[in-house]
């Protein structure tokens, strides 16, 4: 059947939620078929669980007619999807610390990325959510071989660059907070090491959707919105670095799968 994916960059501008949240939103409600869809919210409990879902569902509501629920994972417990994936319309995993949430869903990443597409359970990741959605999540750390290539509050406790497993759903890597905590650097940093083929780094308060079905040659079509803008990465041709395109609210482009 299929699914889309919703990556969002962070941020909390009122202004910008119609057009990041707003598609999302709208695709878990063409799945529920005439009744208000219910969003499974994946918080991962630091002692403050429904502080952090009380932040997203008025969010939420405020995008659409939506029924979000929370779905509270303690600190070091894993995400189990079936049980949580029977009872959805849509899946949105919240923010947080990303090497905990990848720690959280990595056991049953399989198994989640095939429930949410033979469902047609559209996904949406808000920054460590954006993360995990890769195969190859870009999870955090500010140095590479040693040297700064990002702040280091932006480095989720983490030294070195870290890439670990993620859930497979886009064919390309994602960094987040990108103009406001300077990740782009990370991002291109762990493309022109090849810890990852390619990636995307959005600004917060912005949103890709990568539509579900393949584009042209194999790829998927990335439909940019919202307030910032999202940032390829990729090696370029001959080997000698990586190149940067951004892209602005209402672009679109395509990645290679």
């Amino acid at each position: 059947m299929g699914s889309s994916t919703f990556l969002i960059g962070g941020g909390w501008d009122a202004g910008a939620v119609a057009a990041v949240y707003g598609p999302f939103v709208r695709a878990a409600a063409a799945r529920a078929a005439g009744r208000a869809p219910r969003v499974g919210c994946v918080v991962l409990d630091e002692g403050d669980g429904p502080a952090q879902f009380a932040r997203y569902e008025p969010v939420l509501r405020a995008a659409g007619d939506c029924e979000p629920v929370p779905v509270l994972v303690p600190l070091g417990g894993r995400f189990a999807p079936a049980p949580v994936l029977d009872g959805v319309d849509g899946l949105l995993v919240c923010g947080g610390l990303t090497p905990a949430y990848q720690e959280a869903f990595v056991a049953d990443a399989a198994a989640t990325a095939s429930l949410l597409a033979e469902r047609g359970i559209p996904y949406a990741g808000f920054s460590a959510g954006a993360a995990l959605a890769a195969r190859d999540a870009v999870v955090g750390g500010w140095r590479a071989d040693g040297v700064a290539v990002c702040p280091e509050d932006a480095g989720e406790d983490l030294d070195e660059v870290a890439v670990r497993p993620g859930l497979g759903l886009v064919p390309f890597a994602v960094d987040v907070h990108a103009a406001q905590w300077g990740t782009l650097p990370r991002l291109a940093a762990a493309v022109a090491a090849g810890r990852v083929e390619r990636g995307v780094a959005l600004d917060e308060n912005t949103a890709v959707e990568v539509a579900a079905g393949a584009g042209q040659d194999g790829g998927v079509v990335v439909r940019v919105a919202g307030l910032g803008r999202a940032h390829t990465v990729r090696r370029a041709p001959d080997g000698a670095g990586v190149l940067v395109r951004s892209y602005g609210a209402g672009a679109s482009f395509t990645v290679s799968g």
